[in-house]
């Protein structure tokens, strides 16, 4: 029979990793006597990161003996104590390869369910000073699991673990950990695993999206219940030349470009709210500058039309209102983003400030041509009018969908600009307006603009009722980033590292406006990125969690280790790449 051999409990404390602070409870110590296991955790015990461990899911971490011995040999260490894997329960028996989700177990006064394997995090590899720790515990099989507290009740060392009901469908905390991070995924195998009552949410929604891929079958590569959303690779990969046929002036600070194929050859269709990369140069100083920006025309294969607006200072945007002529050829990559117009029934509302009526037009022009029966509502704040591009083809757009709407708001008109005809009242667009002007509260919504307005209006309109689900964003500069556990910090805007190096491949940040050369003091682009202060997301660090993959839109990388599944087609993972020459990513 199983034994508890040891009950281990920690509190969140901040430790110095690379010039960091991180806030983490990986640290357990043995404890003597019995303890409480109660709903959310031990007496005693607390987790300093509660979006990725915790809660009553997770109430209990549990590894065993045995995996204790086999990582002693693999890694040729015997300087292991109780809780060194950072578990609450260090336990004899109960493989990994032997206990399922849904099975419960007796221990001591309390009864437990089992509910998903370890969370990969980079922490468990500070705790074990072995950097690879979290994808060793995968790619092993390895993982170990939590525990939920059915009936709480004191625990201590010593006591026999008795099982009392199995769980349904019999799938090993090993095969659920495979079926989520190892590559093949196979469809009767996840509706197995969704058919599991005691299954956390967290891994129920990753093997969703695992299943509807395999259910539909439409090639997309990858793993989408990890990464990012994805839909088909990009067209070509790197840069293509395509010609500037027209140069339009939209607005006194709105530029459009006209692209056509230099080669003849046709574009691929994009998906309306998707963006395009320009490659603009070479500067004075030899260098390019490489900047995103949507697409704003109608669904083609024979064009691509951006809009461009002239910020203060903002070099891409001179660079095009004075240097590039109709006829010039420029470096564009294929159609690329996740912010795209979804199919349904359901009313679509585009919404929208400044240069951010870009996507959303683009995804106008694409309801116009299928001549859609569904509620349109187009609502767009400007300053004024001399900087309300595009009023007359929106207005035409709109004309053609019967049953459309619109409602324009200026912040200060300009005297010339006619109420009710240009303009439909004073000030920004805002959840209060949507309320007032009566938004059906069952619509799809897409939203673009400053990263103010955005956030505001998604918090305003989940607060009124609006499901999160509908609710589409697409941000023009970096994206939030995510670091688990790290202490923030005062942030500067992205820069060159403090000891930029002058020579080596060339890595461009296209988001956050930066390029810098890559140095051999790095180990992998994330560091890079960090070490510039770009937004990042990341978990694990190690090329397993996906969290930090992120689209490569020129180039090419090694991995140094390789990730345990390969990223979706045109992505990398930045946490384990090193580039092979020159390269852009979308950050």
């Amino acid at each position: 029979m199983a034994r508890l051999l040891s009950v281990n409990v920690g509190l969140p404390r901040d430790i110095e990793w690379q010039g960091k602070t991180v806030h983490s409870a990986v640290w357990k110590t043995p404890v003597q006597g019995r303890r409480m296991a109660r709903r959310l955790n031990l007496d005693g015990d607390g987790q300093g990161d509660l979006a990725g461990h915790g809660g009553e899911h997770r109430a209990v971490f549990v590894y065993q003996i045995e995996s204790y011995r086999y990582w002693q040999n693999q890694l040729g260490r015997n300087d292991y104590t109780y809780g060194q894997f950072g578990e609450n329960f260090t336990v004899e028996g109960l493989a990994d390869t032997e206990v399922c989700i849904g099975d419960h177990y007796q221990i001591g006064d309390a009864l437990f369910e089992v509910t998903q394997p370890r969370v990969t995090c980079y922490r468990v590899g500070i705790r074990m000073n072995e950097p690879q720790m979290a994808a060793l515990l995968v790619s092993h099989g390895r993982p170990g699991f939590y525990f939920r507290v059915l009936k709480e009740g004191e625990v201590g060392a010593g006591a026999e673990i008795a099982k009392v009901e199995a769980g349904p469908e019999g799938m090993t905390v090993a095969e659920i950990n495979a079926l989520l991070y190892l590559p093949g995924h196979p469809a009767s195998g996840l509706e197995r695993a969704l058919r599991i009552p005691a299954l956390s949410a967290g891994w129920r929604s990753s093997l969703e999206a695992l299943l509807d891929r395999e259910r539909k079958g439409n090639g997309t590569t990858g793993n989408p219940g990890l990464g990012p959303p994805t839909g088909s690779p990009p067209a070509w990969r790197g840069f293509r030349s395509l010609r500037v046929s027209r140069k339009l002036h939209e607005s006194s600070n709105v530029t459009s470009l006209v692209l056509e194929p230099a080669d003849g050859e046709p574009l691929a269709t994009a998906e309306a709210g998707q963006f395009i990369v320009l490659r603009l140069g070479p500067l004075p100083d030899g260098s390019a500058l490489l900047r995103s920006y949507s697409l704003s025309g109608e669904p083609s294969r024979d064009r691509y039309r951006i809009s461009v607006k002239r910020e203060p200072h903002g070099a891409a945007g001179a660079y095009i209102d004075t240097q590039v002529q109709a006829g010039d050829s420029l470096d564009v990559s294929a159609p690329r983003g996740s912010f795209t117009l979804q199919p349904g029934e359901r009313p679509v509302l585009l919404v929208s400030a400044g240069i951010g009526a870009t996507p959303v037009l683009a995804m106008l022009y694409a309801l116009a041509a299928e001549q859609t029966r569904r509620e349109i509502w187009w609502i767009y704040g400007a300053r004024n009018g001399s900087e309300h591009p595009f009023a007359a083809e929106v207005r035409e757009l709109l004309e053609s969908l019967p049953g459309s709407h619109s409602h324009i708001r200026y912040s200060a008109p300009n005297p010339t600009d006619r109420p009710s005809v240009d303009f439909d009242g004073v000030g920004r667009v805002d959840v209060d307006v949507l309320k007032e002007i009566g938004v059906p509260p069952d619509a799809d919504v897409y939203i673009c603009g400053p990263a103010a307005f955005m956030s505001d209006l998604v918090t305003g309109l989940a607060g009124s009722g609006v499901i999160r689900d509908r609710l589409h964003t697409e941000n023009f500069g970096s994206g939030p980033s995510m670091t688990p556990g790290i202490a923030a910090v005062s942030r500067r805007p992205p820069h060159p590292p403090e000891e930029a190096a002058e020579v080596g491949p060339i890595v461009s940040f296209t988001r956050s406006n930066l390029a810098v050369h890559w140095g051999s003091g790095f180990h992998s682009l994330l560091e890079l990125a960090e070490a510039c202060d770009v937004p990042v997301r990341w978990s694990c660090r190690t090329g397993v969690c996906h969290n930090c993959e992120t689209e490569l839109i020129s180039g090419s990388v090694i991995y140094q280790p390789d990730p345990i599944e390969p990223p979706a087609e045109g992505n990398l993972l930045i946490c384990c790449s090193q580039p092979q020459g020159d390269i852009a990513l979308d950050l």
